[in-house]
């Protein structure tokens, strides 16, 4: 294959997705919906003032989540214990941003895949892949919630410990693991993996509302598949995940805080969208290594106070 056959067009495709901040109507839509969800606020000025700060939060979540293939709860569910939240409120709470947020990150990311990928052959085994897991990780995720399996341990000393390792798989990938050919189609070994990997990240992820976006991303990078490839698949299926949670935690067992859903949730749209341009303009590495120091830091404190 020549050179030339696999270099992009000059022309800039990416303008074609909507789900961008450039675009205007994307803009108006998401500002007329975030102040119409400001106007169900409290009437207090204080608690109007606190609240928004949980808009902030949903934007950080989100850049972290489709970012990396990282589920936003490793934001949200450290700053919620600071809060005091029950383990169900930060769970469910958690699980109703995530629906914001991961579901346009995963628009986002399946634009770039159709406009910018499929069209010139790339990523072959990224559809397939996407229905694998997402059907695997919510059997998973139904699994321990039909069963009513409790966690190992409390979602404190769990989370602590999911985020530490987490961190330094982030670091072991960006730093030790040296650039290779990438490949395109996945052997029979790798679905088999993807399978368990995402029946077991599907039961993580019903205790911690984060899970499987973590561990098939890795799992990709680790077989040398694309970064962009793996992140995207993450972020896919993890909005196929807590869209399948999200009903556990509201009409069965409701929890959510929806104070908190009313301005984080925006947010999660706006950081959604904005994690693949970040991706686009900033070293993949650098990113990495930023959100696994911060990994490092919540999982290690976490760890020494449980």
């Amino acid at each position: 294959m020549s050179r030339s056959s696999t270099v992009f067009p000059k022309t800039n495709i990416t303008n074609q997705n909507p789900m961008r901040i450039s675009n205007p109507k994307f803009l108006a839509f998401l500002l007329v919906f975030w102040a119409g969800l400001i106007a169900l606020a409290p009437d207090s000025l204080v608690n109007l003032v606190n609240y928004v700060v949980f808009s902030l939060l949903g934007v950080l979540g989100a850049i972290f989540a489709n970012s990396t293939g990282a589920g936003g709860g490793v934001v949200f569910i450290p700053m919620f214990n600071q809060l005091a939240f029950t383990e169900q409120q930060a769970i469910a709470t958690s699980f109703a941003i995530q629906c914001f947020g991961m579901t346009a990150g995963a628009l986002t990311w399946f634009y770039h895949y159709k406009l910018e990928r499929a069209p010139f052959g790339q990523w072959p085994s990224f559809i397939q892949v996407i229905k694998v897991s997402a059907l695997a990780s919510i059997v998973g995720l139904w699994s321990v919630y039909g069963a009513s399996i409790s966690p190992p341990s409390s979602l404190h000393y769990s989370f602590s410990w999911f985020s530490l390792l987490l961190g330094i798989c982030i670091v072991f990938i960006a730093l030790v693991i040296k650039p290779q050919p990438i490949h395109q189609r996945l052997l029979a070994i790798d679905w088999l993996m993807i399978v368990a990997i995402s029946l077991f990240g599907g039961a993580i992820t019903a205790w911690l509302s984060v899970g499987i976006g973590e561990l098939i991303a890795i799992y990709l990078i680790i077989r040398r598949f694309d970064v962009n490839m793996a992140v995207a698949v993450a972020v896919i299926v993890s909005a196929f995940t807590v869209w399948a949670a999200i009903g556990q935690h509201t009409l069965v067992n409701f929890n959510v805080y929806w104070q908190v859903v009313l301005f984080a949730g925006p947010g999660a749209i706006f950081g959604g969208v904005l994690a693949k341009a970040l991706v686009a303009k900033l070293s993949t590495k650098r990113l990495k290594v930023f959100f696994a120091f911060w990994l490092l830091v919540i999982g290690g404190v976490g760890v020494v106070t449980s």
